[in-house]
Formats: structure tokens, C-alpha cells, sequence
């Protein structure tokens, strides 16, 4: 168990958060920083985490992935265990000393690393129109094979901040050696829920890469599109940003990353990293369990290219869904009534836009974490930049939200 003893320090949570200025609503500015830092830090529990984060400078391997607000407006962001002592990876964003800084979420006990039933590893996760978080644990921490019973979906209810319930993912679903459950979306109309595993928890292994269903209903699980062409990495596939190859002494390979729900969640639509076409299926067929995987795998459609790799994606309101440009450093969205792939806003510094989300009032919350960088061997970022983390928001319409808000 977690010790806790008295601490200085006092954070401040983001109960109102900065909203969206008049400017950032303008043709002439339409998104701007919300955070940024030079590395992550913590509010610890205990000056003795604060000194081991410290001298083993754990921060280096601290790496933001998704961020999402909630319905009271507070920002959450995960930071994946891809290497040992990562303090929590799931968190809250708190002001201490008027920096923004993580705080363990829900709790620094469900963040405890080696205990199954706690937070393991997480990436994806959503909050759905209910104001619950769906949190999807990897299980691995460091790519080491997922102990049994620590890959799983996880429910939390933000409306009381209490735990509803923990829903194991089979290993005969998701293998516990090279399984890389990535992103989640959710459809509470049809009771089903959608996750990419990339199949690369495996280093330097061939990827293993995959569609899981999960039925509410039934509270069962269906593996489909294993190791399928839209799911694996595209073979011998390369891609430079900045004119800097990726991972130049490993290639990058990352198989189903990206995943959106259409707003009438007929469509679920995903694609790799490792690779720029989108791809798309009917998900009356990935709900009828009776459905054959022939069938599934002859029913995928690829609508193109997007003219960049993608990491996170989500679907809007509208029926639009807006992908992360890696190569386009920015945004992009595609528009399936014109089937057209229309990139949105560019900057120099949206170095590996990770996640996407909305806010619920007009705008989107992403974030550049320099990922390419950071995790390349030997690593190649310059730790004084205070701009290698940044969170933005970037103002889309009135009325635009999530898929989830019809």
C-alpha cells in the first residue's frame, strides 16, 4: 500500500478552467496553448516520491498521451507505464504554486504498479455522454507480457467519483504478450464498445493487431480483424517529420491505433499509425456476434489516404471525424458526405499530435508530445524546451461536440 504523510504543497484543481477567448474564436487565431511544459511533474503524496522521481529522472520517460475534459471541466491526461516508475497513469491536471501539474486520478492507490486490480497502464480511455469515464488499462507496464487479470476496462462515474465496476479482458482476446490496447469509443445506444489493440506490446516482434468488441449486454468479448491489413502495420512503411526520419534506428511499427464512432454509430472508423489510409466497417456487422469473421474481414472499406499518419482520433456531432496529422503537424477531418480529407490547422510546434477530443462547447482538446523524440534510441529532445508538452484547445463551431452529444 501507498503511505501518505503531510505535505506542503496545496494544489489548486481546475474547477474552471480558462474558457475559450473571444480571439481564439477568430479566423486570425483559432487555437491556442492551454499548458505546456518542458517535462511532467506530480503533486506526490510523499516528499520520498517526489525525491526518487527526481534523482532517477523518471520524468524522461513521462510522456502525455490522451487528454479529455469533463462535464465540471476538469482536465485529465494519461501518461502509459512504457517504462518502470512512472509515478501515476492516470491524472488529473492541478495548479500548485499556479503551474499546472498532475495529480493521481482517481487515487494514487488505483495507480499503485504490480497490483492487477489498480491502474496498470493506461492510454485510451473516454467519457461518455453520461459523464463516466470508460478507462482502458493496457496491463503492461514496460512491455513486459500483461499478468493475468490486469487488462480491462474500467468504469467510473464523475458525477459521484465512484468506482461502478472492473471488466477483465480475456487473454484469448486480448494476448497477453503482444496485445497494445490503444483507444476505446463507446456507444451506450446499442450497448457496445469499440477498442484498437496494435498489437505491438511485443518489441521487435511481428505485430498482432486487432478489433475488440465489447457487448454491454451480455458482458461478453469478440476479438475480430486479427492481424488483417487494416489492423497490421503497412509493410516497409516509413514516414519523416520535419524532415526527420522516425525512429531512424528502429522503424516505428504500430498496427489499429486511431479509432472514431460515427454520431449515428453506424460507422466505426481506425486506422495505423504506421500507415495513412482510413479505414471503415458497419457496426450492425461487429455487433452481430453471429456475423462470420470472413464476412467482417470482406466488409472493411478503405476510404483513402489521409495525406498523413494519424495517432488519435474522434468523430464530432455532425458526422465528421477529426484525425491528428503527424506528418501535417495539426489537424485534420474528414468528411464522409464528400469523402474528402481536409486538413485543418498546422503549427511548427504540434510535434506528434497524440489525442483528440471535445469539450462540449465548440471546441477541441489536443495535445503534441514529441513522442518521436522522446522514446527514439538514443533519445533526442532537448529538456529545456518549454514547449516539448503542450495542451491545446481549438475552437470548431457552435454547437459542435463529441459523437457521443446527437
Amino acid at each position: 500500500m501507498i503511505r501518505y504523510e503531510p505535505s506542503l504543497y496545496r494544489p489548486k484543481p481546475l474547477n474552471n478552467p480558462p474558457t475559450v477567448s473571444a480571439e481564439a474564436h477568430r479566423p486570425s487565431a483559432p487555437y491556442h496553448m492551454l499548458f505546456h511544459w518542458n517535462r511532467l511533474d506530480w503533486y506526490f503524496p510523499s516528499s520520498a516520491m517526489k525525491r526518487e522521481f527526481e534523482s532517477r529522472e523518471i520524468w524522461k520517460k513521462c510522456m502525455p498521451a490522451g487528454v479529455k475534459v469533463d462535464r465540471q471541466g476538469h482536465f485529465y491526461v494519461s501518461v502509459p507505464r512504457w517504462a518502470e516508475g512512472v509515478p501515476a497513469t492516470l491524472n488529473r491536471i492541478v495548479l500548485l504554486d499556479g503551474k499546472p501539474v498532475l495529480d493521481a486520478f482517481p487515487s494514487w492507490e488505483w495507480n499503485e504498479a504490480g497490483n492487477v486490480s489498480m491502474l496498470q497502464s493506461v492510454l485510451g480511455y473516454e467519457i461518455d455522454e453520461q459523464n463516466r469515464m470508460w478507462i482502458l488499462d493496457q496491463g503492461k507496464i514496460a512491455y513486459q507480457p500483461s499478468p493475468e487479470g490486469s487488462q480491462k476496462l474500467v468504469l467510473w462515474d464523475l458525477n459521484t467519483n465512484r468506482h461502478i465496476e472492473s471488466i477483465i479482458i480475456p487473454d484469448d482476446v486480448a494476448p497477453s504478450r503482444t496485445s497494445f490496447l490503444n483507444d476505446v469509443v463507446v456507444d451506450n445506444i446499442n450497448g457496445c464498445v469499440y477498442i484498437t489493440d496494435s498489437g505491438c506490446g511485443w518489441q521487435d516482434h511481428p505485430l498482432d493487431g486487432g478489433i475488440i468488441v465489447y457487448n454491454m449486454n451480455t458482458k461478453t468479448f469478440r476479438r475480430v480483424l486479427d492481424r488483417h491489413y487494416s489492423t497490421q502495420d503497412f509493410p516497409k512503411f516509413r514516414f519523416m517529420i520535419d524532415t526527420e526520419p522516425v525512429y531512424r534506428n528502429k522503424p516505428l511499427k504500430i498496427g489499429a491505433d486511431g479509432i472514431a464512432l460515427s454520431a449515428d454509430r453506424g460507422t466505426l472508423y481506425y486506422c495505423q499509425v504506421t500507415g495513412r489510409n482510413l479505414y471503415a466497417i458497419d457496426t450492425a456487422l461487429l455487433r452481430d456476434y453471429g456475423t462470420t469473421e470472413e464476412t467482417i474481414r470482406r466488409s472493411v472499406v478503405s476510404l483513402g489516404s489521409k495525406g498523413t499518419t494519424t495517432d488519435g482520433m474522434h468523430a464530432d456531432n455532425r458526422g465528421n471525424v477529426l484525425y491528428t496529422m503527424l506528418e501535417g503537424k495539426g489537424i485534420g477531418c474528414y468528411v464522409p458526405e464528400s469523402r474528402s480529407f481536409n486538413p485543418l490547422f498546422s503549427d511548427d510546434f504540434m510535434l506528434w499530435v497524440d489525442g483528440v477530443a471535445f469539450d462540449q462547447r465548440g471546441a477541441i482538446i489536443f495535445n503534441s508530445n514529441r513522442l518521436h523524440r522522446m522514446f527514439e534510441e538514443p533519445q533526442n529532445i532537448d529538456w529545456d524546451d518549454p514547449y516539448n508538452l503542450i495542451i491545446w484547445r481549438a475552437y470548431i463551431g457552435p454547437d459542435v461536440k463529441s459523437y457521443l452529444y446527437v
